[in-house]
């Protein structure tokens, strides 16, 4: 969706809009960890994020990899920088292409710093001069499929100081073009409001959006005001300075300053109706402010889901309305593992896709963390016991993830919270849940999802691993509840099963003037494509722990011999069914220990 459209919604809603900015870190860890961030702050309700082109195009390909997964794995709307110092006219079509590709309808179009080496700034051969040129380019040759903004400078740029010829060049950048503005950080609200009005003056009537930089440290606020020339008011600077030397009172005076600075610019009669934050790769300095301004989705205003799963803005996936819920809790490797379709027809799923799977060696589907840092979030289980109160902590909220899950529990799972912690419990290890929904309200705050005034349902699910000697007697009392459906399979592929071979939807909706749509399926082939993931995650946490330790022959036995299945309640009415199924069941000998000196692949839950 395009930049100019989201602010559009925004200005007839009445309520603010926000965007963040993010920048390619330096090393592979940074980008991970920033993937991680990003994906956090998604729930903050940016209307769109961007991210920065490095000087010379110098951590150009990285830019285009964070713009193609923010787009195709987070669902993030992106705008890519792109910037025309030192870039020539083939590393500019190189670029567009690769965001055309990943489904990216917006750029950021700047002139960008110069090469610190150089003292003045040329175009490179076969490129472009002034970001008016990059516009018009950019215009010509994709027409309107990219929304193109254009930066704004109310206190001058670092090699112009006249503000008033570059609200001169800024309308040229607009007449060739551009659509919306964001300009360079600033803290002087007076000067804004009265640049922006220079500007209407000039004929700039496209949306002008403010940059917001929260403060982070005292240093790092006083070093990029004084990088980006940025006037600070003189009363600011009286409540940091007795507090410079303490970050947490820094952030927190820092929030209500820049908070009340952002209020005086919304309450302005110059018609700003969006914020967007630079970031610097940091949630908390912006979560606060945020806070303070009362932006962040709540109950009230909740966070608007058009599926109930992340949904990928991808070029060839923005359709895509079906999903195997097995995925439910790992959106980042469904993504991954089918980024190669080319398929979607009307969005549904249909079994000429499977061979998209793929292989897991091809895609990053792996257990996420260092092994110091996984032993550090989950312990060193050496008993059953050990390993099931690992489960309860993530229930509790007390972990952030599990192996199978790379987000921490929702509030969907409350009401069913009480049923998990017992089944974990007595021994069995949940991986993947939902309780039963008849009919809430599509805006609900935790149920809800589609379009305004509709209704959503769910079955009950629950995914789980149970060791082999109770496989039997959980499937046969499946098999007495004509209500139950079931997939179980064990890690050498033994598939049982009482379904057919046809999607089974465990979540729909309806709205008006739409057909049902039915997003989240259980089907076979695609729980066998889960299953060598399901797997593959847990012997990557065993391998966490040295080869001989108690933790890694405990976590292997469980992988070796416990069996994977997931059951459905087919009345969507009813919720504990599934749980009723587990009455007088408890795994055996939970608090025996795993000793070091058995070998690796005798332990397993017959043995113990």
């Amino acid at each position: 969706m395009h930049v100019r459209d989201k602010l559009a919604e925004e200005e007839a809603s009445g309520r603010p809009g926000i965007s963040f900015e993010f920048f390619p870190p330096k090393t592979a860890q940074g980008v991970q960890n920033l993937y991680d961030r990003m994906d956090r702050m998604h729930a903050l309700g940016p209307s769109f994020i961007d991210i920065t082109w490095g000087a010379g195009g110098r951590l150009s390909d990285l830019t285009l990899e964070m713009v193609n997964v923010a787009q195709s794995v987070y669902g993030l709307e992106t705008c890519m920088h792109l910037t025309c110092t030192d870039m020539p006219r083939e590393k500019v079509d190189a670029a567009l292409d690769a965001a055309y590709k990943a489904g990216c309808t917006n750029i950021l179009a700047l002139r960008g710093d110069p090469p610190r080496e150089k003292e003045k700034w040329e175009a490179a051969q076969g490129g472009f001069r002034y970001a008016k040129d990059l516009v018009k380019y950019i215009r010509d040759k994709y027409g309107n499929h990219f929304d193109i903004g254009v930066g704004g400078y109310p206190e001058g740029c670092d090699d112009n100081r006249d503000v008033d010829l570059l609200i001169d060049h800024l309308k040229e950048k607009v007449d060739a073009g551009s659509s919306f503005v964001i300009t360079q950080m600033f803290y002087d609200v007076d000067n804004f409001i009265e640049w922006v009005r220079k500007c209407r003056a000039k004929g700039i009537k496209v949306p002008i959006i403010p940059g917001i930089m929260p403060i982070q440290t005292y240093a790092a606020f006083i070093r990029r005001s004084n990088w980006t020339k940025s006037r600070i008011p003189p009363e600011w600077l009286e409540a940091l300075e007795p507090v410079k030397n303490d970050d947490a009172a820094v952030r927190e005076i820092g929030k209500k300053l820049v908070a009340d600075m952002c209020r005086r610019i919304l309450d302005s009669d110059v018609g700003i109706y969006h914020l967007h934050f630079y970031t610097m790769n940091l949630a908390q300095a912006t979560r606060m402010v945020l806070e303070e301004l009362k932006l962040t989705p709540s109950e009230e205003t909740p966070l608007h889901r058009p599926l109930p799963w992340r949904q990928s803005l991808g070029l060839r996936r923005r359709g895509e309305d079906v999903r195997p819920i097995f995925w439910r809790n790992r959106n980042s490797s469904y993504v991954a593992r089918t980024q190669t379709w080319d398929e979607f027809p009307n969005g549904r799923w249909t079994d000429s896709r499977s061979p998209a799977f793929g292989e897991l060696d091809t895609y990053g589907i792996g257990l996420k963390g260092t092994n110091e840092q996984n032993i550090k979030l989950w312990g060193e289980p050496k008993s059953l016991k050990d390993l099931s109160e690992i489960f309860v902590r993530y229930i509790e909220g007390q972990l952030d993830r599990l192996p199978w899950s790379e987000a921490p529990i929702t509030a969907e799972a409350d009401a069913i919270k009480s049923d998990l912690i017992d089944l974990n419990r007595r021994g069995f290890l949940t991986i993947n849940s939902q309780p039963a929904v008849n009919g809430a309200k599509s805006s609900h705050p935790v149920y809800g999802w589609g379009p305004k005034n509709g209704y959503v349902y769910q079955k009950a699910y629950l995914e789980l691993l149970i060791p082999p000697y109770l496989i039997d007697e959980v499937l046969d009392r499946i098999k007495q509840n004509p209500d139950l459906t079931y997939y179980s399979i064990n890690k050498s592929g033994q598939l049982r099963t009482n379904t057919s071979d046809s999607p089974n939807a465990v979540t729909w909706g309806i709205f008006a003037s739409k057909e049902i749509i039915q997003p989240t399926i259980v089907e076979t082939i695609s729980f066998l494509a889960w299953k060598d993931e399901a797997y593959r995650l847990g012997e990557d946490w065993a391998k966490c722990h040295a080869r001989e330790s108690p933790s890694r022959k405990l976590i292997q036995s469980v992988m070796d011999e416990w069996h994977l299945v997931n059951i459905v309640n087919n009345d969507f009415h009813k919720t504990h069914d599934i749980f009723d199924l587990f009455k007088g069941l408890t795994v055996k000998n939970l608090d025996v220990e795993v000793p070091a000196d058995v070998p690796a692949d005798g332990v397993t839950s017959e043995s113990q």
